[in-house]
C-alpha cells in the first residue's frame, strides 16, 4: 500500500461500511475492537474521555464541547461520524484533521492485522481514532457514537463523563422499536460511577436512564434542571441562565438552528459537572472559554451541515437532519424564515422511516428529489412516489449535484433552498454547491 488514495479505498471497499451497505456492516458485539484494541496495546485506556450517544444533537455537542475544551487550552481529540466530504473529518486534534500519512501509516501497519480479525469500516476508523489519540497523547478525547450505545465500537471507552442528547426513532430495525427499547440501547454507555448528563427529558425514556444510572451508581443530571437557553430575536445575544446560581451570560453562538438551546443546555450541564466531579487539578475551564468556543465551533473544530447558510441570496441552508424528529425540527426553523418561495432538495437512505420524515415537510415547498451515491439510497422516483402521497411534488434528478444545479436556477434571490434528508446528500450537495459557486 503505497498511496493515502490506496488506503482510503481499503477502507472504505474492502471493509463492510455501513454508511455505504446499511446492516450488514452493523456488528452487533463488541468482540472485533477489543480484539483490535487488545494488539495496539490498549489505546482506549490512555487518554481521558467524554463520550456521547443520543438520536440527535451528538454531532453538534460533540463539536461545542471539543471548541470549549480547545479554547481552555486543552489538547483536544474529536471522533464523529459519518463524515460529509473528507473521510478524515472524524478524527481530529483542535479542529485539525488527521494527516493523510498517519491514515496510510496506520492500514499499511495493520491491515493484516484486520484481515484476521475481519472488522468493519467502523470499528478499524475507531481503533484509528484511539490509536492516535494515545500517541499524538491528547489532554482529553471528545467521542460521539455511532449507531446506538451498548454495542457500539466506541463504547469500549471508560469515560470520564457520559452524555445521552435525545431519544428519538431512528434505526428501529437495529436499535428497538419502542422510545424505551431505543433508549436501553443508549443506555449501555452509562458506566459504573461514571456522572451521566440527560439532555432531554422524555417521560418514556427518562425512568431508563434513572434505572441503569441507579445500577451503575452513576450520578445522573438532567440538563433542562440546570440550564435554560433563549435564542435572541434577529441579530440579538442568545441568553444562557444558570438555574442553579446567578450565572447568566449573553452568547452569539456561531450554530445558530434553534434546536441548538437544547443542545447548549446539554453542553453547559456536562462542563458543570466534569469540573465538579472530574477535572481536578487541571486547568480551569473559564466563562470566556465556553462563550468564545460557542461563538466559533465551525471555525474550531470544522463542523458543517448543521443549519449550514452557504449562500444568501437566494438563502441556502443545508442541514443534516434525516428521521422524523430532525426534520421537525428543522422544519420549525424554516417556518421562522423570510421568503418568497421556498425550495427543498431532499433525498434518503432506504432503512430510514421515510414517511414518517416527510410527513414533516410543508406542503408550499417546491420539491427536488435526489440521492446520494450509495448503495443505500433510496431511489428518487420512488422517494418522489412516496412524497406525491402527501402531496409533496416536484422534479426527480439522478444525482444531488443537478437538484442543486436546478434548484438555484429556479430561485429567485429572495427565495430559499432548504438541503436535508440525508447525511450524504448533504455532503454531496456541500460539494457541489462549492463548484458551482466558484465558477459563477
Amino acid at each position: 500500500m503505497q498511496s493515502y488514495a490506496e488506503a482510503l479505498d481499503y477502507l472504505m471497499l474492502k471493509l463492510p461500511m455501513f454508511s455505504r451497505i446499511g446492516d450488514a456492516a452493523y456488528k452487533k458485539d463488541l468482540t472485533n475492537i477489543r480484539k483490535l484494541c487488545e494488539a495496539l496495546q490498549h489505546p482506549e485506556k490512555q487518554f481521558p474521555a467524554i463520550h456521547i450517544a443520543g438520536t440527535n444533537g451528538k454531532g453538534s455537542v460533540s463539536h461545542m464541547l471539543a471548541a470549549i475544551f480547545q479554547q481552555a487550552g486543552y489538547r483536544t481529540g474529536l471522533y464523529t461520524s459519518p463524515h460529509l466530504i473528507d473521510f478524515r473529518e472524524r478524527i481530529r486534534i483542535n479542529g485539525m484533521m488527521i494527516p493523510e500519512e498517519e491514515v496510510l501509516a496506520f492500514v499499511r501497519k495493520n491491515h493484516l492485522l484486520a484481515e484476521s480479525i475481519s472488522p468493519s469500516f467502523f470499528e478499524l476508523t475507531v481503533a484509528m481514532a484511539f490509536d492516535y489519540f494515545a500517541r499524538e497523547k491528547v489532554d482529553m478525547a471528545i467521542v460521539e457514537t455511532g449507531l446506538g450505545g451498548r454495542l457500539d465500537s466506541t463504547n469500549i471507552l471508560m469515560p470520564e463523563l457520559s452524555i445521552i442528547t435525545n431519544i428519538s426513532f431512528d434505526h428501529q430495525h437495529l436499535l428497538g422499536n419502542t422510545l424505551a427499547a431505543i433508549a436501553g440501547e443508549k443506555a449501555g454507555i452509562i458506566k459504573p460511577g461514571v456522572p451521566v448528563v440527560i439532555g432531554e427529558y422524555h417521560p418514556e425514556t427518562f425512568p431508563v436512564f434513572v434505572e441503569k444510572a441507579r445500577e451503575r451508581n452513576s450520578p445522573l443530571y438532567l440538563a433542562t434542571e440546570y440550564w435554560q437557553v433563549s435564542a435572541g430575536r434577529a441579530n440579538q445575544p442568545w441568553i444562557l441562565k444558570s438555574l442553579t446560581d446567578n450565572r447568566q451570560w449573553p452568547c452569539n453562538p456561531d450554530l445558530t438552528g434553534i434546536y441548538q438551546q437544547k443542545n447548549i443546555a446539554t453542553v453547559l450541564t456536562a462542563i458543570d459537572v466534569w469540573q465538579r466531579h472530574m477535572a481536578g487539578h487541571r486547568p480551569k475551564i473559564a466563562p470566556e472559554h465556553i462563550l468564545s468556543a460557542l461563538s466559533r465551533v465551525k471555525q474550531l473544530t470544522g463542523l458543517s451541515g448543521r443549519w449550514d447558510i452557504v449562500k444568501t441570496h437566494p438563502l441556502v441552508v443545508l442541514d443534516v437532519a434525516h428521521n422524523e424528529a430532525g426534520i421537525a425540527e428543522v422544519m420549525q426553523q424554516t417556518a421562522r424564515q423570510q421568503y418568497h418561495q421556498l425550495h427543498i432538495v431532499t433525498g434518503f437512505v432506504k432503512d430510514k422511516d421515510v414517511a414518517a420524515a416527510l410527513r414533516q415537510f410543508p406542503l408550499h415547498a417546491r420539491y427536488y428529489f435526489t440521492r446520494a451515491q450509495l448503495p443505500r439510497a433510496l431511489d428518487p422516483d420512488a422517494l418522489a412516489q412516496l412524497a406525491f402521497h402527501y402531496r409533496l411534488t416536484g422534479n426527480v434528478y439522478n444525482t444531488v449535484a443537478e437538484a442543486c444545479r436546478d434548484a438555484l436556477q429556479q430561485a429567485g434571490p429572495d427565495d430559499m433552498i432548504l438541503v436535508c434528508g440525508s447525511v450524504f446528500v448533504v455532503g454531496e450537495a456541500l460539494q457541489a454547491l462549492q463548484k458551482i459557486m466558484e465558477t459563477a
